[in-house]
């Protein structure tokens, strides 16, 4: 099981361990992560932590109204998984640190459900070395588990500094 078939994994991860491995590495598709749940006690701690407890998140009779028929998780949750999903698809060993520059392109194109289940696929879109290290741009397409449309796609700007 590995980057190149796609289902990465934990234990699969791309590693990269130099500015130079990145850079030649450009274009490639690196894999898939671990699908996780998106379940209510997730959703809940998302809304406490950034204040936004919208009826569309956290209300099940009211949501039951709604436009997707159940409670769905903050798409800026869904983005912020992006931290738990790049670990498990690549890796920069020999890397002393990284630095979160921003973001790109940036769209929900459909709902997480609560309970649903989410995946990255990760594209190395686009490296380029700088001082002591390398620009990586990363493009995690999020999958839920049964639907054919991706509920996030989002390009991460990402510094990588590998010591001397």
């Amino acid at each position: 099981m590995g980057a190149g078939d796609g289902t990465a994994g934990r234990s699969g991860a791309r590693v990269f361990r130099s500015a130079a491995e990145v850079v030649a590495a450009k274009g490639d598709f690196l894999g898939r992560s671990d699908w996780v749940v998106v379940d209510e006690a997730r959703i809940r701690l998302f809304a406490d932590a950034t204040g936004d407890h919208h009826w569309l998140h956290l209300d099940h009779a009211r949501a039951a109204e709604g436009p997707f028929g159940t409670t769905i998780a903050h798409g800026f949750l869904t983005l912020a998984l992006i931290a738990e999903f790049a670990p498990q698809v690549v890796r920069f060993e020999g890397s002393d640190m990284g630095v979160n520059y921003g973001l790109n392109r940036v769209r929900f194109p459909a709902p997480v459900p609560a309970g649903g289940r989410i995946r990255a696929a990760v594209e190395l879109v686009d490296a380029a070395e700088i001082d002591g290290g390398v620009q990586v741009v990363m493009r995690y397409t999020v999958e839920l588990q049964g639907s054919d449309k991706p509920v996030c796609v989002a390009e991460h700007v990402n510094r990588r500094y590998f010591g001397a």
